[in-house]
């Protein structure tokens, strides 16, 4: 049972939510690529404001969770089991049905108490449950949800996946079905659960060698080890549909075209943008060599492409590289140039080659990120002087209904504060704008945003 310190938030109760009907238990092998990067779990959280003449109590809306949660367990399975390691950074998925965790908190906030709903609000920390990691990864959830109720009515459901079992489309594909299913509505798309094989290499003759790309250290530096302890701040900017359109327009008509003719995407603008802003505030010298992470899905770039529905991880991080002298004096269409270039290298080939270095690696912890299970320091990380931006703009992340209405806001529940840490969101609101979360030194943060807005031109 999670306690808190703080009187503003009360904890009831704390569950374990198991399928409905039996369902088939076993071992389920991960592909490498599963096991690599995060394999912790990436918590959001959905704020619900009831109309006036809403009549819900709150132990119906628990029930009615619960309810629909056991339901849709049955067909996403998997997510009731645990991990089960098997040493030197390998794991498995045990199909145990041990169930979803569920934690109901009783909160004396109001919603304009939380001001922004930044991911570093004090208040998140009471209602995002904790997860020791220091446990055995078999006696941690891989879903782990709570629902907070404000004496205000208002009502919160914060939700944490594994990393490890779903990336992104995956997460919400299971958590837009459950809410189908709190409304009373059938299963929209069954999830496809493949075997890892199917990542087999191909018989080809290929002589390309697949080594994983390397961050670059600050000039002079040997490790990374100083930069760790400097203090981070994490600010949420805004761009207007109007900025963004300006981004677009100077990235494409500042540098050579892309060879396949389609112009530079927001995301390449946007963060090509974020990029040379940092370099800026960062003061780097033109010599600085600088690496960006993209998340790039791969559903639809191996052969054959995965199926709908299918259920894990399909993601991947590269890295786009320049010296930081030429981010700062060459327009802003170089740097997306430069990060168009490396997502493109993504293609058969190299998700299969990619898998199967992996496979060949002795141990696998080297290569999991920081916020991992029982990886203290090791793993790879960002910070100065680089960068990572994740993109959640084609993401379907809105309009979550469980029967009492949409959100009035979601968002990314907790923000790890690891300097160039970064995430791009599109505005609720439909508008065209977006939403810049990104974590930095805090001496670095102001002059950051100066140089962010100023060279919207």
């Amino acid at each position: 049972m999670p306690s808190s310190t703080s009187t503003s938030v009360a904890f009831k109760g704390c569950y374990y939510v198991r399928p409905m009907e039996p369902t088939w238990c076993g071992r389920l092998p991960l592909s490498e690529w599963d096991q690599i990067g995060i394999i912790a779990h990436v918590p959001t959280i959905y704020f619900y404001q009831p109309p006036k003449n809403w009549l819900t109590s709150p132990t119906k809306i628990a029930t009615t969770l619960k309810e629909s949660l056991s339901k849709v367990l049955v067909p996403f399975y998997p997510l009731a089991g645990r991990l089960h390691s098997k040493g030197n950074g390998r794991f498995d998925l045990e199909c145990n049905s041990l169930g979803v965790q569920f934690i109901e908190a009783q909160s004396s906030l109001t919603l304009s108490e939380l001001g922004d709903f930044s991911p570093s609000s004090e208040y998140y920390r009471y209602l995002i449950p904790h997860i020791d990691y220091t446990l055995p990864m078999e006696d941690i959830p891989l879903v782990i949800f709570q629902l907070t109720n404000f004496n205000c009515g208002v009502v919160s459901i914060s939700l944490l996946i594994s990393h490890a079992v779903a990336d992104g489309p995956s997460a919400l594909h299971f958590i837009f079905e459950w809410a189908r299913i709190a409304r009373g509505e059938p299963l929209k798309m069954v999830p496809r659960f493949l075997d890892t094989n199917m990542l087999s290499p191909k018989r080809c003759n290929s002589v390309n060698k697949w080594e994983p790309d390397q961050l670059p250290l600050l000039l002079g530096n040997l490790d990374n080890v100083e930069e760790r302890k400097k203090k981070t701040t994490v600010a949420i900017i805004n761009l207007s549909k109007t900025q963004v359109e300006k981004l677009r327009k100077t990235a494409n008509e500042s540098w050579n075209k892309p060879s396949n003719g389609r112009g530079y995407s927001r995301y390449e603008t946007v963060t090509g943008h974020i990029w040379r802003s940092a370099c800026k505030a960062r003061e780097h010298k033109n010599d600085q060599p600088t690496a960006l992470g993209v998340c790039v899905d791969w559903r639809r770039r191996v052969e054959p492409n995965l199926p709908k529905g299918y259920f894990g991880n399909a993601i991947l991080d590269v890295l786009a590289t320049s010296l930081a002298g030429d981010l700062m004096s060459k327009p802003l269409g170089y740097a997306s140039s430069r990060i168009r270039e490396a997502v493109e290298k993504v293609n058969d080939e190299y998700i299969r080659l990619g898998n199967e270095y992996f496979k060949k690696q002795e141990d696998l912890t080297k290569f999991q990120d920081l916020q991992v299970v029982g990886n203290g320091e090791k793993g790879p990380f960002y910070w100065n002087p680089n960068l990572g931006v994740t993109s959640w703009l084609s993401l379907p992340i809105y309009g979550l209904d469980f029967g009492w209405g949409k959100e009035v806001y979601m968002g990314l529940g907790t923000h790890e504060e690891l300097d160039g840490d970064s995430l791009l969101l599109p505005s609720p609101n439909d508008d065209g704008s977006l939403l810049v979360i990104i974590c930095l030194q805090e001496i670095h943060m102001d002059v950051f945003k100066k140089h962010f807005y100023q060279d919207i031109v």
